[in-house]
């Protein structure tokens, strides 16, 4: 046996680990550190801030006498506050004097605990919307009016006379800035192989021939999709499909839906070489802008116009602003994914567990470090709208707990919340372990 014939394999695992380690350790840490700061502002004392569980690697106790650790098992974290007999924050060591109580989570007042525990998902909020608002800076926005950037790699059959610099009036005598027009002007121009631009150069307006504005050209593939599974790369173009030749995205579109899950021959170029890719449409669940959701089959792949656009810096509160947007976008969606797959009316194969959420971090680092910064403030999102579910351990159940004990004026009866704690414990437990089963077994 040829062991050489595993390095591959094993090298992709390593990655796929690694970037899932690092994705997740960020977001724990943030949402931890939610909790610390905030307790410790609210006058509660934090005896161990852990990154990890199980053997401890590394320590340190810091002059405030909190406990900073770095734990063998990479796949959460916690922080424990003083008297408390689990990290969980569920009853007492019995160690602590009457006079340190209120430095304890169960001695300070309700204010202080409903703050330190809503702080771990809003922070991880916080973490998403400046991921977002970073990317939007650095991405910057496109200039007005439109203006050519690099061009992308493309085929020799795709060569014009276009340059960077050259600014956009029209394709096919279709205004390009035209503000009546209410629909994509890919909609509008002819879907053939060679289109008529005109553009302005400098100070004179050119009628130049250039290839289809919105090509047949890769610009992401999604995470676990066919397209992934089938290693097609950022910028592939896609040339025939099932030897009928290609020059549109649009036509990619029509063949993967007509070929309803049957597998198709895709003709690759890739930096000048040739590849074939037999790929097989899968079937996918995608959110509509009223909140439901269509079933549409779909390799993974989406595509973009033939060329860079020059860019304007967008300002740090407009950043903000539309980071924002982007979250609550992505957690109403999440909502209403969930709501969904509660009713049976979307796959279960929507729901990805650790596996997925591993294998996800691979790909998305893979596809380079501006895409896995992305999927960490995605992930980060998902984590804090996770962790405000009305289940007991997470964050959620303690903030009902709070609430009871808001109206109540009394708190929850130790052994109930014991009760519902182990009830909640079971729950997560099932959850994962159902996930799991998803990732690897029912939706590989």
């Amino acid at each position: 046996m040829d062991l050489t014939q595993f390095v591959p394999m094993f090298g992709n695992f390593a990655f796929m680990i690694a970037a899932f380690v690092v994705a997740l350790s960020v977001i724990v840490a943030i949402h931890e550190y939610g909790h610390y700061i905030v307790g410790r502002w609210c006058g509660i004392h934090a005896d161990v801030f852990s990154l990890g569980f199980g053997p401890v690697i590394y320590s340190r106790v810091d002059r405030r006498g909190t406990k900073w650790q770095i734990a063998a098992l990479p796949l959460g974290g916690y922080v424990k506050f003083m008297g408390d007999a689990t990290a969980a924050s569920v009853g007492t060591d019995g160690t602590v004097s009457e006079a340190d109580m209120r430095r304890t989570m169960l001695g300070a007042p309700l204010w202080a605990r409903t703050a330190t525990v809503a702080a771990g998902p809003i922070f991880n909020f916080v973490l998403a919307v400046a991921i977002f608002a970073g990317s939007i800076m650095y991405q910057g926005r496109a200039a007005e009016p439109l203006t050519f950037g690099e061009l992308r790699p493309l085929p020799a059959s795709y060569a014009s006379d276009l340059r960077e610099g050259d600014v956009m009036i029209a394709v096919e005598g279709v205004l390009f800035n035209d503000p009546a027009r209410d629909v994509p002007i890919s909609d509008l121009v002819p879907v053939q192989e060679r289109l008529e631009y005109t553009v302005l150069r400098e100070d004179d307006e050119l009628t130049l021939d250039g290839p289809y504005y919105f090509p047949a050209a890769v610009a992401s593939v999604s995470p676990r999709s066919a397209a992934d599974d089938a290693d097609i790369k950022v910028d592939d173009v896609i040339t025939a499909v099932n030897d009928t030749p290609i020059f549109a995205f649009s036509q990619v579109q029509e063949v993967v839906l007509a070929a309803e899950g049957a597998p198709l021959e895709f003709e690759i170029w890739r930096n000048g070489e040739t590849l074939t890719k037999t790929i097989a449409p899968r079937r996918v669940d995608l959110p509509n802008p009223d909140g439901g959701f269509e079933t549409r089959w779909l390799i993974g792949i989406t595509g973009t116009i033939f060329f860079n656009e020059e860019t304007v810096g967008v300002g740090l509160f407009e950043a903000v602003t539309l980071g924002a947007e982007g979250l609550w976008d992505m957690l109403k969606t999440s909502l209403s994914a969930m709501q969904h797959i509660l009713f049976g009316q979307i796959s279960t194969c929507n729901l990805s567990g650790p596996v997925g959420i591993a294998e996800t971090s691979g790909s998305m680092a893979e596809q380079g470090a501006q895409s896995f910064i992305w999927f960490i403030g995605a992930l980060s999102a998902a984590v804090g709208l996770i962790n405000l579910f009305p289940i007991p351990v997470l964050d959620g159940g303690h903030l009902i707990f709070y609430a009871y004990e808001a109206i109540t004026r009394r708190k929850p009866n130790d052994r109930a919340v014991q009760v519902f704690m182990f009830v909640g414990l079971s729950l997560i437990l099932s959850l994962m372990t159902f996930t799991i089963l998803n990732d690897t077994i029912l939706c590989p």
